[in-house]
Parts: structure tokens; C-alpha cells; sequence
């Protein structure tokens, strides 16, 4: 019998569906456990438990929603190592990667806690003689969040922090390829005593997500995924207007300008693509290197993608681990082979590795054009596309010149080159001379296809907000 039941109304329920979704560890690819699928009724029942909860929450005031979150921070801390565990078999991260991905959470959980003293409204001139405008930021009600599976645990307290000191509840969905460890995070939840049905979490199958988000006491749903998920929750958002939060895809472009370290550039190149075998939205996709600067920069990457090793990190946590499961292998490569196919290079990697696992090595290929697939889908895998360009001009059109808008990068020592990317990149951030690392007090919003709204510091925590205008005749 599985040690994991769904969370609602403040309690582990026994599922009444014997329908169970397998979780496999992606770095062996045998199913280790099975957790149980919620059912309609059940997603229905835990948001009438947030709705229940949410009034009470939203008439406290805001320091102490602020002082609950504080303690779940606190209680998260000290129970980093056992989420960690979950969290590194079900992902195939590291334990040191895993455990530090929670306790940025209960980091990430004190900074919205900061917020309960700054959710500002405004006071408004009216038109008219002893009269004011009071317009008020209040809670939206109940939000569903849907969590990707490459950072489960961070993702998870991105959404729910804001959400909840801004006075809402909170109906989560983990990712199937990654629920254990939002199981064991529960668990914190109870011990940090945060009223029942505030946070509730729940693994589910696709109709029943769709159950969960159109029902009518949904007033917003925050995803990170892909676009073709996007598209699926705005069809969602559609049955009852419910506002919609989405972080998308990403093809972030690398712009590599000739006055740099080129060895500096080379190491944050090789460190920030094998992250996590490349699943990151913010993670290097495409890599323009100015020509004069190309072969010398190409040989030194060439040779890092080669040396860098691939395997089970339980083992040896300096390796890059799999990716998330067989779809994604098999995709992966075949998005290598149609690069191939048009014409580009592999210089390192493009093949599938023999045993278990779903791993696939870093791969660098070369004489890519813009048209390519390669060059215009995401990958989502430890594959770096190389374009050479002439002009900072050629680069930053290049760069501009796609369907996703996420972050970019920039490498340069001259400031004039840096002002003018940041005043014409079309992406919602440009980080200078390092890889995206998503400061939580910054705002990760995508352009284009890469989304809506966005996540981190006020303006994400404002996301989760709706104005009242009051107009005061004195």
C-alpha cells in the first residue's frame, strides 16, 4: 500500500477511486511507488474545504497570515533533508541539490512573508467637492496551482506564498512525474498549524484537473508549464472567468560578444546548460557567438560538453542526472536527429545512452540557422544550438526573432552594448554576463508565447490580488 494520500481540508484522506499513478525514479526507470488519483468529488471537495478556509484567513490581518508563513518557513527548514529525499528520487537530483531546493523554498516562504506590512492600495483625488477614492488591493479567493516537474518543491511555495499572504487558499496539483515530495511537504503544513483547507494538495489525472479549475469557486489559476498547457488552463479560465497566471516556455538566446573571458564564458555556458539536464525554462538554448570569437569559444565548449559526465547522482552528485522520463529522451533526441537532418553539426553528444535511466549527454551542435527546429522549439534538454553571427545588430535580431520571450543573456564588458540590449531584447529579463538564477525579488514574466503575469517580488505577489474601488461621499 502507498505511504501517500491526498491532502484536503487539513487531513490525509483515503482515496475512494483505486485508480493510482505510477512514479518511477528517471534515473533507474523503475516505478518505486504509487499515489493515489483524486477524484472529481475530491478535487470538488477540497476546493469547497479552501473556500471554507479562505474567508477566515482573509479577515485576518496580514502580519499574522505573515507570522503563519514565517512558521511554516521554520518548520520547512528543519524537515529539508526528509523532503529532499522525496524529492531527489522522484526528480533524479542529487540529495544536496534536492535538500537546497527546499530550503530556498522556506527562504523564498520569509521574503512573501515581508509582504503582509507592504500590500499597498491607493487613495485617489475624485472629481468632485468631499469626496475620495479609496481603491483597495484585496484576496482574489481560491487558487489553483499547477506545478511543472523540474523544480517541484520551489515552484510549489512560488505560488502558494504570495497566494496565501494576500489572503487566498490555495488547491494544488504536483506534477505526476514528481507528486512524492509535495506528499511529504503536507505533512509540514500540518505541523506548522496552518488552518484546515488553506492548502490543499492533490495528484490527479487530466479530466480531473479540468474538474478542479472549472469549478466556479476557482477564481484564478497559476501554472508553470509549456504552451500547449497554457492554452489547456485558458480554455480553463474561460468557463468562469478565472484569471489566468502563466509561466511558459522559453528558448532563452545567448548573445556572446568578442570582449569577454572567453574561459569564464565557456564555464557558465557548460555549468548553467547541464543544470539539471536542461530543464529550465530559463535555461541556454540558443548561443550566438560573434565570428571573431566563434571557433575559439566553439573548441572550448566542445571540449567541456565532452568531459562532462552523465549518470545516477545517487551515486555521483558531480554528475548530470536524466531527464524526466522516456517521452522526454525520445524526444530530445529526435529533435537532435532533425537537426542533423537540416544540416547541422554534432560536435559532442546526440545519441541515446545504453541502460537504465533516462539520461542523454550534453550535445553541441554547430552551423545552426535560425529556421532550424532546433533553433525555434524548446528543447527542454542538455542541447545547445550554435549560430554565428557578424553584428550586434545581426545578434540582436537574431535573438528577438522568435516566438518565446522569457529571459535572455548578454556577455560583454561594454556598457553602451549592454544599454542597448536592455532597452530593445524582446524577453521579460536579460541577465548580464552571468545565467538566469530568477532573484525572488525581481519579477519572472515572459513575453510572447512565454506567458502571462508573472512570479516573484511585489508585482507577482500583486498577481495574486483584485481591486476594490471605494468611492467615500464625506
Amino acid at each position: 500500500m502507498s505511504p501517500y494520500r491526498n491532502f484536503s481540508g487539513g487531513r490525509f484522506i483515503e482515496s475512494t477511486s483505486a485508480v493510482t499513478i505510477d512514479v518511477r525514479n528517471p534515473a533507474t526507470g523503475q516505478v518505486f511507488t504509487s499515489v493515489p488519483a483524486a477524484t472529481d468529488e475530491e478535487a470538488t471537495a477540497a476546493v469547497e474545504a479552501a473556500m471554507k478556509a479562505q474567508r477566515a484567513w482573509a479577515a485576518l490581518p496580514a502580519i499574522q497570515r505573515g507570522d503563519a508563513l514565517r512558521r511554516l518557513a521554520t518548520v520547512l527548514e528543519s524537515r529539508a533533508e526528509t523532503i529532499g529525499a522525496a524529492l531527489a528520487k522522484e526528480s533524479g537530483k542529487s540529495l544536496a541539490d534536492a535538500t537546497a531546493e527546499v530550503i530556498y523554498g522556506a527562504e523564498l516562504m520569509r521574503y512573501h512573508a515581508e509582504w503582509a506590512r507592504r500590500i499597498e492600495g491607493e487613495v485617489i483625488e475624485s472629481d468632485n467637492p468631499g469626496e475620495t477614492l479609496l481603491l483597495k488591493r484585496v484576496p482574489i479567493g481560491v487558487v489553483a496551482g499547477l506545478i511543472p516537474f523540474n523544480y517541484p518543491i520551489y515552484t510549489l511555495v512560488r505560488k502558494i506564498a504570495p497566494a496565501l499572504i494576500a489572503g487566498n487558499a490555495v488547491v494544488v496539483r504536483p506534477s505526476n512525474n514528481t507528486p512524492t515530495s509535495a506528499f511529504v511537504f503536507a505533512e509540514a503544513i500540518v505541523e506548522a498549524g496552518l488552518p484546515e483547507g488553506l492548502v490543499n494538495i492533490l495528484t490527479m489525472s487530466h479530466d480531473v484537473a479540468k474538474t478542479l479549475c472549472t469549478h466556479p469557486g476557482v477564481g484564478m489559476i497559476t501554472l508553470t508549464g509549456s504552451v500547449s498547457a497554457g492554452r489547456i488552463v485558458l480554455d480553463y479560465c474561460k468557463e468562469n472567468i478565472a484569471k489566468p497566471s502563466l509561466e511558459l516556455g522559453g528558448k532563452t538566446p545567448v548573445i556572446v560578444e568578442p570582449d569577454g573571458d572567453l574561459d569564464a564564458v565557456a564555464q557558465a555556458i557548460i555549468a548553467a546548460k547541464t543544470a539539471h539536464c536542461g530543464q529550465v525554462c530559463t535555461s541556454a538554448e540558443r548561443l550566438y557567438l560573434h565570428e571573431s570569437v566563434h571557433d575559439t569559444l566553439l573548441a572550448k565548449l566542445r571540449e567541456g560538453f565532452a568531459a562532462r559526465a552523465f549518470g545516477d547522482r545517487a551515486e555521483d552528485a558531480t554528475r548530470m542526472g536524466p531527464l524526466a522520463n522516456d517521452a522526454a529522451q525520445k524526444r530530445v533526441h529526435e529533435m537532435v536527429e532533425q537537426a542533423r537532418a537540416e544540416g547541422g553539426t554534432v560536435e559532442t553528444g546526440g545519441y541515446l545512452p545504453e541502460g537504465p535511466g533516462y539520461f542523454y549527454p550534453p550535445t553541441l551542435i554547430s552551423g545552426c540557422r535560425q529556421e532550424m527546429e532546433i533553433v525555434r522549439e524548446e528543447v527542454f534538454g542538455p542541447v545547445l544550438a550554435v549560430i554565428r553571427y557578424s553584428t550586434f545588430e545581426e545578434a540582436l535580431a537574431l535573438a528577438s526573432d522568435h516566438q518565446f520571450g522569457l529571459s535572455s543573456v548578454l556577455f560583454t564588458e561594454n556598457y553602451r552594448t549592454v544599454m542597448r540590449a536592455s532597452d530593445a531584447i524582446e524577453a521579460g529579463e536579460l541577465y548580464v554576463n552571468r545565467f538566469p538564477a530568477d532573484p525572488y525579488q525581481g519579477f519572472h514574466a515572459g513575453w510572447k508565447r512565454s506567458g502571462l503575469g508573472g512570479d516573484d517580488g511585489k508585482h507577482g505577489m500583486l498577481e495574486f490580488t483584485q481591486t476594490r474601488l471605494v468611492v467615500l461621499k464625506h
